[in-house]
């Protein structure tokens, strides 16, 4: 399972629309076979600032991911909405997806 975390500073005058502007992005990668969780996360401290949590079922699925035309897309137009270059943490983690807290 790959795990990716990335940091987002949105420019202000985009912030409060950002569920919007990625919209299409966002329902375009959640209907990927491989996609397993793709979330959104506005910082309580940081208005400008959007954490996206993305988990796919495998190193393929990611592939697919920045291979499709909709992550093509988005990252031609975040570099407009986006106040500099976001950062990234990307893991593989053991599993196949959630389970129950122990």
């Amino acid at each position: 399972m790959i795990l990716i975390v990335v940091k987002q500073q949105v420019r202000a005058e985009f912030a409060d629309d950002w569920p919007s502007l990625v919209e299409e992005f966002t329902m375009s990668t959640r209907a990927e076979p491989g996609n397993i969780s793709f979330e959104w996360s506005r910082s309580a401290d940081d208005p400008n600032l959007w954490m996206l949590i993305e988990v796919f079922r495998d190193e393929e699925a990611g592939k697919a991911h920045v291979e499709s035309a909709h992550f093509k897309k988005a990252t031609s137009q975040l570099p407009r909405w986006l106040a500099r270059v976001p950062e990234v943490i990307h893991v593989e983690a053991p599993g196949e997806g959630w389970v129950r807290m122990s």
